[in-house]
């Protein structure tokens, strides 16, 4: 077992976790200074990146377990302990995190006109420490703590500084979000009272001691259905994500950003380290029931981004499709199916990162979203152009950039389960390059040009640091994903090995129904 002192010599996930937080607790000291205040939420920010890389650098790739690990007894009687520790998987996800949190202070750098300045990058920064915690919790009952800590910064910056429509986005988010919390904290008690040794025992909590357990099958049955339910509405999946078309409208570009790039991929990150390990049986039970609502997910979100005439609406809803990428390759149950999830969760996250952040910029310029008064930027805006061109061939799966590999892997995982189910799941692709391409034929060529736009300035230095990193990454994993799948790969088969023994039983009638189906 490897300890944090072994690898770097101190407990760097608690620093990376919480100085975000020590950040927003420093700016309190220089209210009235925005400068002050401003630069020290981007130190915070950047010093947590620089800390994620030293862990990558310290990070022994090709080991399956856990590393970094800090473990503090918390509250004794309760069986609660400080447990941290991450794998490839987690590392990536917390890198993931702290990138796009440097690159949308920045960004929102003279977003916010008002007194209430120093709460907006506050929140961002105790979201971002709740966040980091979720990714490297091995403890169920500190898991939940920081999944119910990013819950009230996101509700604040949707529903302060947000659009018209705010409070009822905010509170909408607010109501999916409990809703699935309170019943993943059923489920949580009721594994950890089944665990104990004895009825004098304490409750278990730790993961550690949770993987080794096997529960009966009815509490399989329902404890996943109440982890699934939580994470699902994170992901989201249809149909639990009407909250996110109305949460990505109305939230600030940061928001949206924040938003599509990392909470969403809390909730696949859930599936992966929860549902799956924990209650094997109930996830080959319910596998072939989430394949379905995945594909549904895929063309659903894909039609309906077609007809949208708000750009934002569109980003919002290509989220609901690109995730159901994720959640097809996850129940797919393959190494294949499963690296390509985490991929397209990173790749997700650094292109409808970028996206979004291209909404925003473009709203601060025209005070508009509506795709049918756009036409004609090319002209007066070449550089946003060039970018959004860029990130919309990304998006829709061009072979050489992010949104490919991933995607492919996860619909080959998909096929090597059913070949029907993935050819189904293809078409997603396709749908993706018309709502995309015709995206971006409106608004950049063909409608009225209106000639104030050409008295506008094009992206600054500002804005282009901001997506250049999104960029590089995005070809990066594009020409050379083994960079990315050296550190999945391990975390990944040790899964599918936890997994083969239950799908070796012959699986659901369900399963083996689509088996036959897919058999052409």
């Amino acid at each position: 077992m490897h300890g944090f002192e072994e690898q770097i010599g101190f407990p760097v996930l608690t620093a990376i976790t919480f100085l975000p937080s020590l950040g927003a607790l420093a700016m309190l000291f220089f209210r009235g200074r925005p400068r002050a205040y401003k630069s020290i939420a981007l130190g915070a920010s950047g010093a947590t990146l620089a800390l994620s890389l030293v862990m990558l650098a310290a990070f022994e790739k090709g080991y399956a377990g856990m590393q970094f690990i800090e473990k503090v007894s918390w509250i004794e009687r309760l069986g609660v302990s400080y447990h941290m520790g991450i794998d490839g998987i987690s590392l990536l996800l917390i890198l993931l995190t702290a990138l796009l949190s440097v690159i949308i202070i920045p960004a929102s750098w003279n977003y916010v006109k008002e007194k209430k300045e120093l709460a907006f990058f506050a929140s961002f920064l105790f979201l971002e420490t709740g966040m980091l915690g979720v990714f490297a919790a091995r403890d169920l009952f500190l898991f939940y703590i920081f999944w119910e800590i990013m819950l009230i910064p996101m509700y604040f910056i949707i529903g302060v500084w947000g659009g018209p429509r705010r409070i009822y986005a905010a509170v909408k988010f607010f109501l999916f979000t409990l809703a699935g919390s309170l019943l993943m904290l059923l489920a949580i008690v009721a594994i950890a009272y089944a665990a104990r040794s004895n009825s004098f025992a304490p409750p278990v909590f730790d993961m550690d001691l949770l993987e080794r357990e096997t529960f009966g099958f009815q509490l399989q049955m329902l404890a996943f259905a109440a982890f699934f339910v939580a994470f699902a509405v994170k992901v989201p999946m249809w149909p639990l994500h009407t909250w996110l078309p109305d949460a990505h409208v109305e939230a600030p570009t940061a928001g949206s950003v924040i938003l599509a790039g990392v909470l969403l991929k809390v909730g696949g990150y859930g599936i992966l380290r929860f549902c799956l390990p924990l209650f094997p049986d109930a996830a080959v039970e319910y596998a072939p029931w989430i394949l379905v609502l995945s594909l549904i997910a895929i063309l659903y979100g894909a039609l309906v981004s077609l007809v949208q005439k708000d750009l934002k609406k569109l980003v919002a809803y290509s989220s609901v499709s690109h995730m159901g990428f994720v959640t097809a390759g996850i129940f797919a149950m393959n190494l294949v199916g499963i690296e390509g999830a985490v991929l397209v969760m990173l790749s997700h996250g650094l292109l409808t990162g970028a996206l979004f952040l291209m909404v925003g910029f473009l709203y601060e310029r025209l005070h508009t979203r509506e795709i049918a008064v756009m036409g004609g930027l090319a002209s007066p805006f070449p550089v946003m152009a060039a970018f959004m061109l860029f990130f919309v061939l990304a998006s829709l799966g061009l072979p050489g950039l992010s949104g490919f590999v991933g995607e492919f892997l996860s619909l080959l995982g998909l096929f090597t389960y059913n070949k029907a189910l993935g050819a189904i799941g293809a078409a997603g692709i396709i749908f993706a390059a018309a709502y995309l391409l015709w995206m971006y034929m409106r608004v950049m060529f063909t409608g009225t040009r209106d000639e104030k736009w050409y008295q506008l300035p094009d992206f600054n230095l500002r804005e282009i640091g901001s997506l250049t990193p999104l960029a590089v990454f995005a070809v990066w994993m594009g020409v050379y994903p083994n960079t990315f799948l050296e550190y999945i790969e391990p975390s990944s088969n040790r899964l599918v090995e936890q997994m083969a023994p239950y799908l070796n039983d012959g699986g659901s009638t369900v399963s083996r129904l689509f088996s036959m189906l897919g058999g052409f």
